[in-house]
């Protein structure tokens, strides 16, 4: 009988063989541990699923159910296609920007002290900023907006808030009767951008801490020394030249939306209490690096990057929110080109599978003949004693 098993080199097995340790000797809290239990659990006997039989000879297989935890880079997949697929029947067709907006590091500390109120507050700030500099006649001169993805991470997991931002190359002009487009190379100046950043950023940040809805680090030296610290350096916004219309800017965008703090494809090495993966060091442009890590140091950078509860990772801003479909629709018309059909809204994991890579999983992969039938469901069984 046929069963699905994991990539012995994946974080699962890493949390399987050295987690027990680590949850001994580090406090997590309860978004943490939940997410750890269902990346461990994730594909095993303890979710449950189904037997499955072929309905012409008899080959039999064990399909365990997934996680489905938003932090499993074993179950983003299927979720990736379906979202690309229904955003890209919901954007204006022409060119997009790539924009990232990133805080220093003197503020890493104060941003995992406080993590939801400060990701949502770099998500405002952000959103402000390309707002203000958007509408502003020196520049665009016209209302756009952003489709926003947080990611908390580096390329060695390490701790990098940032906001990842695609924006059409144009907006809607005051008086909604011209799509005022941008000029092919750049969006808006980039240094325009970074001091109006600085400068939202620095103002919802005072306005939290003296609210208290930020609590300073025990190290902080106040509000002064804070201020001096956030404009004694040049704050950077990066913005890539500009890509074609939908088809190509979203899947762009689908790399970043589900992504998690680490493939399962990057890992190299696992043993010895060591885990060695593949990194990108962009200082140094050095593209195919290996950086090795010991157990226990790879599954806390790894807990950095669990979520809070309930916290939308994915906004919408300007004319792509929700609340904009007006306005987005009259972007449509003045842009006046066709718009992408979405193929697999309400669709089935199993038929968006088959629809993406023409292939029908039903089929027996022993005499490629029958299709496989469920023929008892599983339930799941808990875990064996650590």
């Amino acid at each position: 009988m046929e069963v699905n098993t994991r990539h012995p080199k994946d974080v699962a097995s890493i949390f399987k063989e050295y987690g027990s340790q680590f949850i001994d000797e580090h406090k997590l809290c309860a978004d943490q541990l939940k997410a750890f239990r269902a990346i461990t659990q994730c594909r095993t006997a303890v979710m449950g699923g189904h037997l499955e039989g072929c309905d012409q000879c008899a080959h039999q297989r064990i399909a365990y159910n997934s996680c489905r935890n938003r932090h499993c880079n074993k179950c983003q997949y299927i979720k990736q296609l379906i979202w690309v697929d229904k955003l890209k029947s919901s954007l204006p067709v022409c060119r997009y920007f790539h924009m990232v907006f990133t805080i220093p590091s003197s503020l890493h500390k104060l941003f995992y002290l406080n993590q939801k109120v400060c990701y949502d507050m770099l998500f405002k700030a952000a959103s402000q900023t390309l707002r203000k500099v958007g509408q502003n006649p020196k520049f665009l001169g016209a209302e756009t907006g952003a489709v926003a993805v947080l990611h908390t991470w580096g390329q060695a997991l390490t701790y990098h808030p940032h906001i990842h931002m695609i924006i059409p190359a144009g907006g809607l002009s005051a008086d909604g009767v011209e799509w005022v487009r941008a000029p092919r190379k750049f969006f808006l100046p980039v240094k325009a951008l970074s001091k109006v950043f600085r400068g939202v950023m620095w103002s919802l940040l005072e306005k939290y801490i003296t609210t208290g809805k930020i609590r300073l680090p025990d190290d902080d030296q106040g509000l002064l020394m804070l201020k001096k610290q956030l404009y004694e350096k040049n704050w950077n916004v990066f913005c890539k030249k500009s890509m074609a219309g939908p088809q190509s800017v979203v899947q762009y965008l689908g790399k970043y939306t589900h992504r998690v703090a680490i493939s399962n494809s990057r890992i190299v090495e696992v043993g010895g209490g060591k885990v060695t993966f593949r990194w990108k060091d962009y200082r140094k442009s050095l593209n195919n690096g290996l950086l090795t890590l010991n157990a226990e140091e790879f599954i806390g950078r790894f807990m950095r990057h669990v979520l809070p509860s309930g916290f939308y990772k994915i906004r919408y801003y300007g004319l792509l929110a929700a609340a904009n479909g007006n306005k987005r629709g009259q972007c449509f018309l003045l842009i006046n080109k066709p718009l992408h059909v979405s193929l697999l809204q309400n669709l089935s994991a199993i038929q968006v599978l088959e629809m993406v890579t023409g292939k029908d999983p039903s089929i027996c992969p022993k005499c490629k003949q029958g299709k496989m039938v469920v023929i008892k469901v599983l339930t799941g069984s808990p875990p064996a004693p650590s």
